[in-house]
């Protein structure tokens, strides 16, 4: 078992504007918190959405089928609960019907009492031209950086 399991979804932060952050808990089965103590687990491609009872859950998150699993093992992409607060799950209720935003986990982690995490993000998607703009930025960033340094040395 891996001491620090950390997911993160890479391209959270390239596809989409983060206006706000969350810690939710996740309601996960035997066989699907044994896989993602080994790591197995994407959140890539995955996005939150609410049911019909106002119920916020992962939808497409990758988990691994655990490999000592009998016929008890999980589905890997089955949707999964996930735990906040009710006026946090009412704010981001609010936020997603009225202004168009999406919900979207930025990383998936075990917390020191050893239990599963996901940090999630009220996000807004970007426009092309917003990804040029912050790749540029990064880029200039750097270049800044190489100078800076051999200026030093």
């Amino acid at each position: 078992m891996k001491a620090n399991v950390n997911i993160r979804n890479k391209r959270a932060r390239y596809d989409y504007e983060l206006l706000d952050t969350y810690q939710a808990g996740i309601v996960l089965s035997g066989t699907e918190i044994k896989s993602i103590r080994e790591s197995k687990a994407s959140i890539s491609e995955s996005f939150c959405e609410f049911n019909d009872r106002g119920e916020l859950f992962v939808v497409n998150m990758q988990v691994d089928p655990y490999s000592h699993g009998t016929h008890y093992n999980h589905l890997p992409k089955a949707a999964r609960k996930l735990l906040l607060q009710k006026q946090e799950l009412r704010k981001l209720h609010k936020a997603v019907a009225t202004s168009g935003l999406t919900i979207i986990p930025l990383k998936l982690y075990i917390n020191d009492r050893g239990l599963a995490k996901m940090q999630i993000a009220l996000a807004k998607g970007k426009k092309r031209y917003d990804k040029r703009e912050s790749i540029k930025t990064r880029e200039t960033k750097r270049q800044l950086d190489r100078v800076k340094k051999a200026f030093n040395n």
